[in-house]
């Protein structure tokens, strides 16, 4: 019951559309900007980054809340079902669920509550990139080093499990992407 309840609680806030409510305070639709992901980068592209702080905060937490609560209520698995659900929420929402985005911000709040220590060593790698090649390498870094740094404080059943998560981001990137003739289609309809 414990993991119904986890996975309940992780697609439900998963599924708000946080990063698209954020850009649309500021008279941005971000399903028809870039490559139309309603998530925290689109709206950092479209916003910049005093604007859309919100939008990476707000994704973060939709899987950081579910994940922590069934971690403390339930265990480590009730909570990486959790994590499971909020990514799949993000990606696909109801009513519409190909309106949905990749999931990365939702890793990355399910990360901090699922490993603390290892999501804290990835921090300190995203700050120090950050410092030097800017934060696009600096928060890419941190996400791929994440099932490193994880070999080093968790067990390595913990470790496969995030390979799954991660697993499922790319299967969304493949799914998720339009072609560059796409956009640019669509970008000069948009200027006619």
């Amino acid at each position: 019951m414990e993991y119904v309840l986890a996975a309940l609680m992780g697609y439900v806030l998963g599924s708000v559309p946080v990063s698209a409510l954020v850009a649309r305070r500021h008279g941005v639709d971000l399903h028809t900007t870039s490559d139309g992901n309603p998530g925290a980068w689109n709206a950092l592209e479209q916003l910049g980054a005093r604007r859309a702080w919100p939008a990476f905060v707000g994704d973060g937490l939709k899987a950081l809340l579910p994940v922590a609560i069934a971690h403390v209520a339930w265990g480590y698995w009730p909570a990486y079902a959790a994590a499971a659900a909020a990514m799949a929420g993000h990606a696909f929402p109801l009513p519409d669920p190909r309106r949905g985005g990749k999931a990365v911000m939702c890793f990355v709040g399910a990360a901090i509550a699922l490993s603390p220590l290892a999501a804290l060593a990835c921090a300190v790698l995203c700050a120090a990139l950050t410092a030097v090649k800017g934060f696009a390498a600096g928060a890419r870094a941190a996400v791929f080093a994440f099932p490193l740094a994880q070999l080093v404080t968790d067990p390595v059943e913990h470790v496969a499990a995030t390979g799954a998560l991660m697993t499922f981001i790319g299967a969304l990137f493949l799914l998720r992407r339009r072609p560059a003739r796409a956009n640019a289609a669509r970008d000069a309809a948009r200027t006619a």
